[in-house]
């Protein structure tokens, strides 16, 4: 189950090309990353810990399939998490482990990073475990992310990419509620070389607050 193209920045380049911090308001976000409690699972910020056990995950051929390369070894991996770090500091960037209930260990990863300054248009991503995958973990998940976006960070729109022959991501979409806007002919190269079409789908924060008002929305904590 993958969303996003760019999961993760290829380089330290990727970092320092990035628009100015904002000033950040006190204990906000970016003092310290929120738990995220939901029916089934719970997003927490990464920790280089988790770096061992997500690499396995991330670089699994099924998981890889549909999205850009991710951190192929630990080093690398927990490069990645310290830079999350330093981007949510900054006001630009959030990375979440999914944790499933009654377990330590980490099964995935989402993302949130902005596209316009204060998050007003931003994009989301998700990548986790094939043995997760159609076991309800990843729309509980995906609402928690939402909700936290258009809620707590005031998120306009919020925009995903899922590959077009990725049919799991993109029947997830439509059950998010999601538009889809178009598709971006052969924008992501994956592992292997494959330029694949990609699907952009969005919502934005009245699509959210009208889907959240039905009953058969899930409500997250």
């Amino acid at each position: 189950m993958n969303t996003r193209t760019q999961l993760f920045p290829s380089s330290l380049s990727d970092a320092v090309t990035r628009p100015e911090p904002v000033p950040a308001p006190p204990c906000s976000w970016r003092d310290a990353a929120p738990v995220l409690t939901g029916e089934h699972c719970a997003l927490r910020e990464l920790q280089v810990a988790d770096a061992p056990l997500l690499v396995p995950v991330l670089t699994d051929p099924e998981v890889m399939r549909f999205m850009s390369p991710p951190p192929a070894t630990v080093e690398r991996f927990a490069w990645f998490i310290d830079w999350s770090r330093r981007e949510r500091e900054a006001g630009r960037y959030l990375a979440f482990a999914l944790v499933p209930h009654a377990q330590a260990a980490p099964v995935g990863v989402l993302q949130l990073r902005q596209l316009e300054p204060e998050f007003r248009t931003a994009e989301w991503g998700v990548a986790m475990a094939p043995q997760y995958w159609g076991a309800g973990l990843f729309l509980d998940a995906a609402r928690l992310l939402l909700d936290f976006a258009f809620t707590e960070l005031g998120v306009h729109r919020l925009e995903a990419r899922a590959a077009l022959a990725n049919s799991r991501s993109q029947a997830a979409m439509r059950k998010l509620g999601a538009v889809q806007e178009g598709v971006l002919r052969r924008s992501l190269t994956t592992a292997d070389g494959q330029r694949l079409d990609q699907v952009l789908w969005s919502l934005l924060d009245e699509d959210w607050r009208q889907l959240t008002a039905q009953p058969d929305v899930l409500l997250v904590h």
